[in-house]
Order: C-alpha cells, then structure tokens, then sequence
C-alpha cells in the first residue's frame, strides 16, 4: 500500500479554507482511488459534485481535500492558520522544507 506525506483538509462544516487541516502519513489503495487517514476511509471524489474537496469520508460524507504539501507553506489558500504537523511525519517534512524530495518522490 503506498505512502505519502499530504496535507489533508476537512471541508464540510467550514467556510472555504477554514477548517482544520494536517500535513501527516496517508495511506493509499494500489489504484490511488481510496485513501485511509486518522482512522478514516476517504474515496476519491469522481462523479461527484464536491465544492472544493476531491475526497469524500465513505462513513460520514464529509468532504476533504488531499494533496501533497507545499513548499512555500501555502497549503490553505485564504485559511487563517497553518496545518497541524503529526509528529510521525515531523522530520521527513521539515526536511522536505528545507530542499529534499518527501519520502516516495525521490524521483519526481
């Protein structure tokens, strides 16, 4: 099962860009089409009208946005605060910061 460091975002319930927000480890099925966090099964949003989510909590309907983290912090476009880093990702994504590939994209 691969895995990445992403940022993952709650959408429902939260004005565009305001709800709470991670970069940490990500789970995903071999087709990439589900992705499993904090406990969550997320399937990717295809077909499916989401106002800027692309995946959806198959438990709770809850939208989420998932992607990888960005350099220059601009992860939340409009949001107010910065995402939680979990403490498992800590290191590669500080690394990550400072210049090297995340873990699993070394080539690109």
């Amino acid at each position: 099962m691969p895995r990445r460091i992403m940022f993952v975002q709650l959408k429902t319930g939260y004005d565009t860009d305001r709800g709470p927000s991670w970069i940490g480890w990500v789970d995903f099925s071999k087709s990439w089409k589900t992705a499993y966090f904090h406990g969550r099964t997320l399937r990717r949003a295809t077909g499916i009208d989401l106002f800027d989510a692309n995946f959806y909590d198959v438990g709770t309907d809850e939208a989420f946005w998932i992607s990888g983290p960005k350099r220059d912090r601009s992860d939340t476009r409009y949001g107010p605060t910065r995402p939680t880093v979990e403490d498992a990702a800590a290191d590669a994504y500080r690394a990550f910061l400072r210049g090297a590939p995340l873990p699993g994209r070394e080539d690109g």
